[in-house]
């Protein structure tokens, strides 16, 4: 059974930081991309984040690179999200999302490169 969970979203004040994590199950981890994308709302989905085999494969967007990073720790089958200097303009349900086998991080990441969807956690950024 594919499993990615997204965990680690809260309320938090402008300028502030927050790690999100992605638990994942069921499938071979090095294998496939992993890409962060977050929704606000009445707002598109849009992409983040994507990393495949640690750092071999990895892309960020231009609209949060410098406060933003993604990481995983293969052993545990687990990418993070660090968020730093937080915005407003933040605010959104983050997800973690599973790529397709043999392909690695596009760029730009968009929904159109996923095949398995997490559950969101929601990031409220005060200001």
């Amino acid at each position: 059974e594919v499993q990615l969970q997204a965990s680690g979203g809260g309320l938090v004040q402008a300028g502030g930081s927050l790690r999100l994590s992605c638990a994942t199950s069921g499938f071979e981890f090095d294998d496939y991309a992993i890409g962060w994308f977050r929704q606000a709302p009445g707002k598109e989905r849009e992409g983040i984040a994507c990393i495949k085999s640690n750092i071999d494969s990895i892309w960020n967007a231009d609209a949060v690179k410098g406060r933003f990073t993604i990481s995983s720790d293969n052993a545990k089958n687990m990418v993070y999200l660090q968020m730093n200097s937080l915005k407003p303009e933040d605010t959104a349900v983050y997800y973690c999302a599973r790529g397709f086998l043999k392909y690695g991080c596009y760029s730009p990441f968009k929904i159109e490169h996923i095949g398995w969807w997490g559950q969101g956690t929601e990031v409220t950024v005060s200001s």
